[in-house]
């Protein structure tokens, strides 16, 4: 039996190239050579689609993170697929393992879905919703999920709604990935150069209420037409961190993640119950991460659903499944199976 084509792109203009870039090094990694061939696909940070090696260099070494070079072996994109020479890419599914702007927002689903490409993930609606925190809240909201307090603000307007404000607060931009732009505020002479800062990842900002609560996580998986919540896990920073920013995240061995949470089972039921309503309720397919906050008192506040969340197999969702039973490849070869029969 033949093997099918799996294209695996990586990189993008959004401030998580990098990101992307270790996520995509890890599904290289991690797929079922038996079943699947790969095919590597780069997106430099200014747009342009390349061919890449599949040994290209895709990890972090002495805390540099991989990028995508242009190499000259430029890939046209259009409604026919995509093409190399003139030559139509024979691709049976596409994993775009990007985070952020193009990658979670719709951008490169739409493309995909106008070439009639299978792809792993959620699709156009989904992506952009879930992508765009201030709308999502919104739609927790209204099916009885409980949020952070807080509002949306502009470039324009952010003065005369931040008065209302009580500190500390969180800053971030509404569509941001990886905590970039992300501060903790904790007056309000703070505020303007956070927001600032935020205004340079996105257009519209939130500012919440800092929720004194642990940091609880929930993989979900579509697979064989059921779509599961894993064990749930909790995010332990280091003090010497704020909160859960960019730098603990990857560049730093600042976090760890305990698995299972240690929490009630009633409240990890609870929270698991959660994770596959949010899923449900942005109408996501495939795959997400949701992220809860956990107070002292039980109290469940959802914080937000990434739909291409970082992909490592020491990522935080593929550590969650390996607890759950499922490996990394398992995992893999799943959400293509998905996507394939979709």
């Amino acid at each position: 039996m033949s093997k099918q084509i799996i294209a695996i792109i990586c990189g993008g203009p959004s401030s998580e190239h990098e990101v992307s870039c270790v996520s995509a090094g890890g599904v290289l990694k991690g797929l079922d050579r038996q079943r699947f061939e790969p095919l590597l696909i780069g997106i430099t940070k200014t747009g342009t689609w390349v061919e890449l090696p599949i040994d290209y260099p895709l990890t972090i070494v002495n805390k540099q993170m991989p990028v995508v070079e242009d190499n000259g072996r430029h890939i046209e994109v259009n409604q026919s697929g995509f093409s190399l020479d003139g030559q139509i890419l024979d691709i049976d599914c596409v994993f775009p393992v990007l985070h952020g702007e193009f990658g979670e927002d719709g951008q490169i689903q739409r493309l995909l879905d106008e070439a009639e490409m299978a792809y792993v993930g959620s699709g156009v609606s989904a992506s952009a919703q879930a992508m765009d925190k201030d709308v999502a809240k919104l739609l927790f909201a209204s099916s009885g999920m409980k949020v952070a307090e807080g509002i949306a603000v502009t470039e324009h307007d952010w003065q005369s709604a931040a008065d209302s404000m009580s500190f500390p607060a969180f800053v971030k931009p509404a569509s941001g990935g990886s905590s970039r732009g992300t501060h903790k505020v904790k007056s309000a002479a703070e505020l303007k150069p956070a927001i600032t800062d935020a205004l340079l990842y996105d257009s519209k900002v939130l500012i919440e209420k800092a929720i004194k609560g642990r940091e609880i996580e929930c993989a979900v998986l579509e697979r064989d037409g059921k779509v599961e919540a894993s064990i749930v896990g909790e995010i332990i920073v280091n003090p010497k961190f704020e909160f859960y920013d960019f730098e603990a995240k990857y560049l730093d061995d600042a976090t760890t993640v305990r698995i299972p949470a240690d929490i009630p089972e009633l409240d990890a039921d609870e929270i698991r119950r959660l994770a596959v309503a949010a899923f449900h309720v942005l109408g996501c397919s495939g795959l997400a991460r949701c992220d809860f906050f956990y107070t002292h008192d039980g109290e469940i506040i959802i914080n937000e659903v990434n739909t291409m969340p970082g992909f490592t197999g020491t990522s935080v969702y593929s550590k969650l499944w390996q607890a759950s039973g499922v490996t990394y490849t398992e995992l893999i070869s799943a959400l293509i199976d998905t996507a394939l029969s979709s």
